[in-house]
């Protein structure tokens, strides 16, 4: 049984407790969101963890961060200590996306120390070992396909992604679109070059039922990829993205009546006027299924500061409707993170969820209050523990005190809340008549 399946049949799970404590509220309004497909709660069988988290409609948006080797960069300490990182500052997963190295022995060490959501895209496994045997990234068979969802789901995979939309169609339109970027999706890449050497149809779309058993068996969420997604501002919108779209909404259902939790992935780089009719079309073609987008990124000029472009989408796309952040970090389109960068991505994805949230719901701004009152109280040490990066606010702070506790090194005694305090608050109201 699935967290699907028992949703259906009006059973709460323990998984449901522990995920609608976190939302405040009642299990039984998870229950119904999960039963209809308008949440999910990612949790294979084979992982145990202590932060379970649902995602979808009506619920915090959650943030996901990107960790993972690379050719030359195949130090495991250092992802063990991003996955540290983005656990600390209140990322809700993280996706293992390791392109080198003894994969399975990384996915397992991360899966076993992650206390959190873990996601992974099995095909960059078929195109690693092909490249590791002398091969192109293209040369591996159809059932590999398959058997890297399975190797996944047996280790312990929470959510998958799979690029199941993208088909024959799909590379008649590519070879005639006039996009700047035409794929920037490393696994719809990999599929449709697969695809155009084999002369034969996707096997993620083909093969999609034998994809679901094994979903199902485990309890994996199916994060359907969205390998035509806009790679610039250029590309977004366009039919090449929407046909693919309206192919996943197709398998949104078919996932659903298998018993299998789902969710879709969204652009991309995007204009900011155009992300609230995405994310409303998204919501409509896929009914209601929780939307997962990487970014927006709403500039293509700023390499180095990527989340802080994605931070800006990301909280547009959220207040609008998205359900799930993944984080770009600073060094996005320039070289793998560091654990700095992935600190920062984490972060500014923090922020713009939060924000989008309080759009949502006003309930949530109430630490920002907590806040706010701390501030006027010059309680430093409350607002430290308030701070989404207690470390960074304190070392400024102290880095330049002001002379006296009720102040900082900004205004000194032209603090604003301090003339306030001193001369409308504390002394005597003179009535002008």
């Amino acid at each position: 049984m699935t967290q699907l399946e028992f949703a259906k049949m009006g059973v709460i799970t323990e998984e449901m407790i522990i995920a609608a404590k976190h939302e405040n509220i009642s299990p039984e309004i998870l229950r119904e969101k999960i039963a209809v497909g308008k949440a999910v709660l990612p949790k294979n069988k084979n992982h145990h963890f202590k932060n379970i988290r649902a995602i979808g409609e009506g619920l915090k948006t959650k943030v996901n961060i990107n960790i993972g080797t690379s050719q030359g960069y195949t130090d495991l300490n250092e992802e063990l200590k991003k996955l540290e990182i983005s656990e600390k500052y209140g990322a809700d997963s993280i996706m293992d996306l390791s392109t080198w190295g003894d994969l399975s022995y990384i996915r397992n060490e991360i899966i076993k120390n992650s206390n959190i959501m873990v996601g992974t895209v099995p095909v960059y496994d078929a195109a690693t070992k092909a490249i590791q045997q002398k091969k192109r990234v293209i040369d591996f068979e159809a059932e590999e396909f398959i058997q890297m969802v399975k190797d996944h789901a047996e280790d312990g995979v929470d959510f998958m992604t799979i690029h199941a939309g993208i088909t024959r169609t799909t590379i008649e339109k590519l070879r005639n679109s006039k996009r700047i970027t035409k794929i920037v999706s490393r696994g719809g890449s990999i599929i449709v070059g697969w695809m155009i050497k084999n002369h034969k149809e996707n096997p993620f779309y083909e093969f999609y039922d034998e994809i679901l058993k094994i979903c199902k068996e485990y309890d994996i969420t199916i994060s359907l990829g969205d390998g035509m997604r806009p790679g610039s501002l250029y590309d977004a919108t366009d039919d090449l993205q929407f046909e693919e779209l309206l192919r996943l909404g197709e398998l949104v259902k078919r996932a659903r009546n298998a018993g299998v939790q789902v969710m879709v992935e969204g652009p991309g780089h995007m204009p900011i006027d155009e992300i609230e009719a995405n994310v409303i079309l998204q919501k409509k073609i896929c009914d209601g299924a929780p939307f997962y987008v990487l970014g927006p990124i709403t500039t293509d000029i700023a390499p180095g500061y990527d989340h802080i472009t994605s931070a800006i989408g990301g909280a547009i796309a959220a207040s609008k409707g998205a359900d799930f952040l993944c984080a770009v970090t600073p060094a996005e389109h320039l070289r793998l993170p560091t654990i700095e960068d992935i600190k920062e991505g984490v972060i500014s994805t923090k922020i713009a969820a939060h924000s989008a949230d309080i759009a949502k719901n006003r309930k949530n701004m109430d630490i920002d209050n907590e806040m706010s009152k701390a501030r006027k109280k010059f309680d430093w040490k409350k607002q430290f523990e308030l701070a989404l990066d207690q470390e960074k606010a304190k070392k400024f702070y102290t880095a330049r005190k002001g002379k006296e506790s009720n102040m900082c090194s900004m205004c000194g005694p032209l603090c604003a809340m301090r003339i306030t305090e001193e001369y409308l608050e504390k002394a005597e109201i003179l009535l002008i008549e």
